[in-house]
């Protein structure tokens, strides 16, 4: 499947769906004099913008890398993503006031059975396109065509509460169109506030899923039994399906480096073939099977019970000729001050084993 492909060709009939839409509510509204379905219409219009602009973003985001901006421009789908949010708040913003100027103004809507035609052809369109965009963006991996099917769900519910609203005036001669409108506009401020905080949530940087690195550790310690952890995992996203990232893997310390060489590679494929992204091995070497490296691991590790904050301690190696004692610890993003408990540790640790060095890594919580 040519994702780039697909995400146009959906895009194009959102854009030729919304355009239709468009001049049947807009025509039946300007008729009624109904703000609630024209507001409707002007949403459609902003979901044509919309589909128009993921189709824009997705040709720049699969621009070749140059040598500015090596890792490419995936990225660029965020962005786009980000705009079609703020297109979707400025369209809920202007629906709510827009009623409330309809009612400040008194206007009342005149409804006829072709109001009650179009709107409910607009809301099984809508459902149908939404489903049909939502099954779009998973297939491709797409936040651009997710928004969008979120949007149209959205539309689809809105529109019906527009035609529960004529059926409503229609037959008791109530009017809830301000009423309505307002509650379109929220609904569209929610949606577009929602989509917002997703795309910038992929712009700053995400955490790996917990299963995704769970499945990658499992991965790399059932195919190499030579490998006794995992380690450091950062996986940095570039867009979709466009994913750098590293690893260290604790092995044992007598390994050649072309042993080393050998098992990097190996796991570099393996991680590519499964989940498409590039990875950096590292290598953190186990010497605690001598009896002082034993004694002073034993009693690092009684000495990290006292610590809640700290999650992790990993790369535990010991120097005996240089006699120098190397481990990463990784915190709680909670604590406060882990320098000072880095150091309460060295101090004890030092206490204990006074001809020794203990060299600590503060490292980050960066995946599960």
């Amino acid at each position: 499947m040519n994702r780039e492909k697909e995400i146009v060709k959906t895009s194009i009939v959102g854009i030729l769906v919304n355009i239709l839409l468009v001049g049947f509510k807009a025509f039946i509204g300007f008729l009624a004099s109904s703000v609630s379905i024209i507001m409707d219409a002007v949403n459609n219009l902003t979901d044509a913008l919309s589909s128009l602009i993921t189709i824009v973003g997705t040709k720049l985001a699969n621009k070749k890398p140059t040598k500015s901006h090596p890792y490419g421009y995936g990225r660029i789908e965020y962005i786009t993503s980000t705009l079609i949010s703020f297109i979707i708040l400025f369209a809920g913003i202007t629906a709510i006031y827009e009623s409330v100027l309809s009612w400040i103004n008194h206007q009342t809507p005149s409804y006829d059975k072709w109001a009650l035609i179009i709107v409910g052809v607009a809301v099984l369109v809508k459902i149908g396109l939404g489903l049909f965009f939502r099954l779009k963006a998973k297939a491709v991996d797409s936040d651009a065509l997710k928004s969008s099917g979120t949007d149209a769900l959205f539309d689809s519910i809105l529109s019906l509460s527009t035609l529960i609203a004529v059926v409503i005036s229609l037959t008791l001669k109530v009017y809830v169109e301000t009423y309505l409108g307002i509650l379109i506009g929220l609904f569209i401020v929610k949606s577009g506030v929602e989509a917002l905080k997703e795309s910038l949530s992929h712009l700053i940087g995400n955490r790996i899923e917990k299963d995704k690195s769970e499945e990658i550790r499992n991965l790399i310690l059932s195919s190499h039994k030579e490998v006794s952890g995992v380690y450091d995992l950062v996986i940095n996203n570039y867009g979709p399906n466009k994913s750098i990232g590293s690893v260290h893997i604790e092995i044992p310390d007598n390994f050649s480096a072309k042993d080393i060489q050998f098992l990097e590679r190996q796991i570099q494929i393996e991680i590519y073939t499964a989940f498409s992204i590039i990875m950096t091995v590292g290598i953190y070497a186990a010497n605690d099977s001598t009896a002082v490296s034993k004694s002073i691991k034993e009693n690092l590790l009684l000495e990290l019970k006292n610590y809640e904050s700290i999650v992790q301690m990993h790369g535990f190696y010991v120097d005996e000729i240089k006699k120098v004692v190397f481990f990463d610890l990784i915190f709680d993003f909670e604590e406060k001050d882990p320098h000072m408990i880095i150091d309460n540790i060295t101090s004890k640790m030092k206490e204990k084993f006074p001809d020794f060095f203990f060299n600590v890594v503060l490292d980050t919580d960066f995946s599960d």
